[in-house]
């Protein structure tokens, strides 16, 4: 099972959404941050489960899908996956590799 480490900026990003939701409705806020932490659970056991980021060319970065947003990872070591992004919206990605801030 590897190890996930979240980076400042992808915790933000969650806690960010979740407010935004929350403005409208508390429950579904809770349900979607639930989402993603389900999401980032899979990747513990199964590491190559995302998709290479296209437009990169980098395989250690990789992506999950989670509705209308995703979760931008990095494939540290064998055993430790970096969360760099929080969940994003695909028409506004811009990715910074924060593998070396985490």
């Amino acid at each position: 099972m590897a190890e996930v480490i979240w980076s400042p900026r992808a915790i933000k990003d969650i806690s960010e959404i979740a407010g935004y939701i929350a403005k409208e409705s508390l429950q579904y806020a809770e349900k979607q941050a639930g989402l993603f932490s389900k999401k980032v659970s899979i990747l513990k056991n199964h590491l190559l489960s995302g998709k290479m980021v296209s437009g990169l060319g980098v395989n250690t970065i990789r992506q999950i899908l989670c509705g209308h947003y995703r979760i931008i990872y990095e494939l540290l070591t064998e055993n430790k996956i970096g969360i760099l992004t929080g969940p994003i919206n695909p028409d506004c990605l811009k990715i910074i590799q924060l593998s070396k801030n985490i």
